[in-house]
């Protein structure tokens, strides 16, 4: 089971529960102004989900996966290897993860890269981009989100939606209530 890691990480360079207050409501309260310059994560923080070896995120498009390996580790002690549904990573002959992913992602566009000499970043872009597709594991059987964990990504993703559909509002700094659940309100129908 995950849980909540306190502080926020940003994008790398590479590569309390809410109720449910109507099932047709969402409720915004849009924050401070932020340089709307910066990706949408960077300027609202992420949620991580803690692990063993470190932590997993993931925004609309992308999941992130951060392990900690031991200090002084080059590339050529990491063997990783990145498939649609699969993910496995070893560092110096010892299996750190290794599994079927919750969700499908576009292999091609996987990548791994090592920092600092001392955690290994893995990005993996998903098949399903849209809030809906918020994955409440990173392995199918393992790394799953608490339920307050889940929540607060499905919020994060919900918001991500908002952004990326009205691009000249910040709803980085914004709090959302009420129907926020698979990806929030469906708005296609409405007349413009």
């Amino acid at each position: 089971m995950c849980s909540d890691l306190s502080g926020e990480s940003g994008r790398g360079l590479s590569a309390g529960s809410s109720r449910v207050r109507s099932s047709r409501s969402v409720r915004l309260r849009l924050g401070g102004s932020r340089s709307m310059s910066a990706p949408f994560e960077e300027r609202s923080g992420v949620v991580p989900c803690g692990t063993p070896w470190g932590q997993w995120y993931q925004t609309l498009e992308e999941v992130f996966i951060e392990v900690q390996v031991p200090p002084g580790t080059r590339a050529q002690d990491i063997q990783c290897g990145l498939q649609s549904r699969h993910v496995a990573l070893a560092v110096g002959g010892r299996e750190i993860l290794k599994g079927k992913l919750f969700d499908s992602t576009i292999a091609d566009e996987g990548t791994w890269t090592l920092e600092d000499r001392k955690m290994v970043r893995i990005v993996l872009t998903k098949t399903k981009r849209d809030a809906a597709n918020c994955w409440t594991s990173l392995l199918e059987s393992e790394y799953a989100a608490d339920p307050w964990v889940q929540d607060q990504m499905q919020r994060k993703l919900t918001l991500e939606r908002f952004q990326k559909e009205n691009p000249g509002f910040d709803f980085s700094g914004a709090e959302i209530s009420g129907n926020y659940t698979k990806g929030g309100p469906d708005f296609s129908n409405l007349e413009k």
